[in-house]
């Protein structure tokens, strides 16, 4: 019997990082298409399925709003519905960003945005876009927002995210950041942990991070921080099974400080450390 195929749609805001996010796939090995036309979908999954086991069990796929000839963007979630009964896994990624962000990327590329043969103005464009695409972010598997991300932090944050993927597990993510720099939309939980001892204030560890031995003593040290990793996990315990029951297949949980540098980054750590019997991801947006 052949396994079942891993199919990943990337959809989401133009400008936000879907060909990113494809080509970081494509490097670990998945067979990619971008603007898919959403019509092409079934029959393209029933070509999957007759190939043999081993060749095209990774594919990804971009499908966005360029799609806007019946069916459109909107009929999605009812082909991801179908997908599921014809021994394809569909995972839906959603792609995001700020519109100050996709303005800026818009000047700095001045390519044209799809939705601008509407003849309407960059920024309504993308408030066009978004509107359209608002309700299928709601159905995605994971939201992911690049907003404050480059496309080298996309890539690499993207193939983590795909490759710690297990077969009918939820994936925890821990995602340290920097409360100066804003906090990420696409977190499910937000701990914040300014209120722990701050390692800047100590001359020695100032330039070290969270992943230092001598940052992780000082905050070892602390009860304040012991008790905060002690209430943030027995939360998550208290409150994962429901997700996996509700058939979650991403949970990201965002630790905060002030800087991203310290307090964070050791928090996320520390409880990706205590949380490894699961599928585990970590990522540190603001330490460097």
């Amino acid at each position: 019997m052949l396994k079942e195929r891993r199919l990943v749609i990337i959809s989401g805001l133009s400008g936000a990082g879907k060909t990113a996010a494809l080509h970081s796939l494509e490097d670990i090995g998945f067979y990619c298409i971008d603007n898919l036309p959403l019509g092409i979908l079934l029959h393209f999954s029933d070509y999957l399925t007759q190939q043999p086991d081993g060749i095209l069990n990774n594919v990804a796929v971009v499908i966005d709003s360029r799609n806007d000839v019946p069916p459109t963007i909107k009929d999605l979630p009812s082909f991801i519905s179908t997908l599921n009964d014809k021994g394809v896994k569909p995972e839906l990624f959603f792609i995001d960003a700020t519109t100050e962000t996709l303005l800026r990327r818009y000047s700095a590329t001045r390519r044209k945005h799809p939705a601008s043969s509407k003849r309407l103005a960059i920024s309504e464009a993308i408030e066009y876009e978004r509107s359209l695409m608002g309700p299928l972010s709601e159905k995605s598997d994971l939201y992911l927002d690049t907003s404050e991300l480059n496309v080298h932090q996309l890539r690499e944050r993207f193939k983590k995210i795909v490759t710690g993927r297990q077969d009918g597990t939820l994936t925890l993510q821990f995602y340290s950041f920097g409360y100066k720099y804003g906090i990420p939309k696409d977190a499910d939980f937000v701990f914040d942990v300014r209120n722990l001892p701050n390692p800047h204030w100590e001359e020695d560890l100032r330039e070290l991070t969270g992943l230092d031995t001598a940052v992780k003593n000082f905050l070892d040290s602390e009860d304040m921080a012991s008790k905060m990793f002690k209430d943030i996990t027995g939360f998550l315990v208290n409150w994962l099974e429901n997700f996996e029951l509700d058939d979650r297949s991403y949970v990201t949980v965002a630790i905060g400080c002030t800087g991203g540098r310290h307090r964070s980054v050791y928090m996320a750590e520390k409880l990706a450390d205590y949380f490894k019997h699961q599928t585990v991801l970590v990522s540190h947006r603001d330490h460097q």
